[in-house]
């Protein structure tokens, strides 16, 4: 069993209420992960994802293994029958291979280099884990998406759900930097597995993947889709469209406390890190209103349920 794409997710609703039920006793399943190893293995930089991640590991009684290829390990090769007279000093099939010899489980964050669409797209860094590791993969964030991410943003929205059915915005706002679409990617999949009104909201010119958003809302007024809204998700990503550029930054974007007044008392998210008074005004994360340090406790259980499912999975 592998955990690479939130739609991998066979019923949401039944992996939240599992989620939900190992956070009230993390430590029930300790004996699960005796004598094995995780290892994660970090093509870019992470906060909240290794900590959650190794934090469910050590719940589940693994031992844990991490290695930053950023300054740690040799540059890798990806493609199948390259000549390596340049800067790639290893092969994706040994190095996936040997690392499968030493772990149980192998867990990947690979971001996006916004360089070359059809690259990103084909997942280069997961595919080749994929391929040739004999081990189950765990997806930490790729190229096109981040699934353990929105699985904690489901758990998150679950304890804070609505008697009715909710209004759910997912919002960009501007960032300086250029900025991958995974985390949208994967909160619009699993939105699309939720009984909700969900819009998207952005300027015009910022859309996301098509094959991603299919028949969702998209509301180029951004005052408009936060009317009566219960959860405002908001997050940067750069141009799909003219690839991985900034074309936008206007601060007529950023959530204030005026936007959220449109709301109806939502309930404000974002996956951290965040910057404060681009992406948002300090007066609505700070608010009470404000669940995105709930949203990052849920890391770890989101994590902790995938490597129980796969360790199960495995006996």
């Amino acid at each position: 069993m592998n955990y690479t794409t939130i739609q991998g997710i066979d019923s949401l609703q039944e992996w939240v209420n599992e989620a939900i039920a190992i956070k009230k006793n993390p430590l029930q399943n300790k004996a699960l992960g005796e004598n094995k190893t995780l290892g994660m293995l970090f093509f870019n930089p992470s906060l909240r994802t290794r900590l959650s991640t190794q934090k469910a590991a050590l719940n589940l009684g693994m031992n844990v293994m991490v290695m930053n290829f950023t300054n740690e390990g040799w540059t890798l090769e990806f493609e199948d029958g390259a000549i390596m007279d340049q800067g790639a000093s290893e092969h994706i099939k040994e190095a996936a291979q040997v690392v499968s010899q030493y772990c149980d489980i192998i867990a990947i964050r690979a971001f996006a280099e916004l360089k070359d669409k059809e690259k990103d797209n084909a997942e280069t860094v997961l595919s080749g884990f994929l391929k040739y590791a004999t081990v189950p993969i765990v997806n930490m964030e790729s190229a096109t998406g981040h699934p353990l991410q929105a699985l904690a943003d489901a758990i998150t929205m679950e304890e804070h759900k609505t008697v009715h059915r909710p209004k759910v915005v997912l919002s960009w706002a501007p960032h300086p930097k250029a900025l991958p679409q995974a985390v949208a990617n994967s909160f619009v999949q699993m939105m699309q597995l939720q009984d909700a009104d969900f819009v998207i909201t952005h300027p015009e010119g910022y859309e996301l993947n098509p094959e991603i958003t299919k028949d969702s809302k998209i509301e180029y007024d951004q005052n408009k889709a936060f009317e009566n809204a219960d959860f405002i998700y908001t997050k940067n990503w750069s141009n799909y469209k003219e690839y991985g550029k900034v074309t936008n930054t206007d601060p007529n974007w950023t959530v204030t406390a005026e936007k959220m007044k449109l709301t109806n008392t939502a309930k404000f998210m974002h996956c951290l890190p965040v910057r404060r008074n681009v992406i948002v005004a300090d007066e609505v994360i700070d608010s009470a209103n404000s669940i995105v340090i709930e949203q990052a406790n849920n890391r770890t259980y989101a994590a902790q349920l995938v490597l129980q499912k796969i360790l199960k999975d495995g006996k």
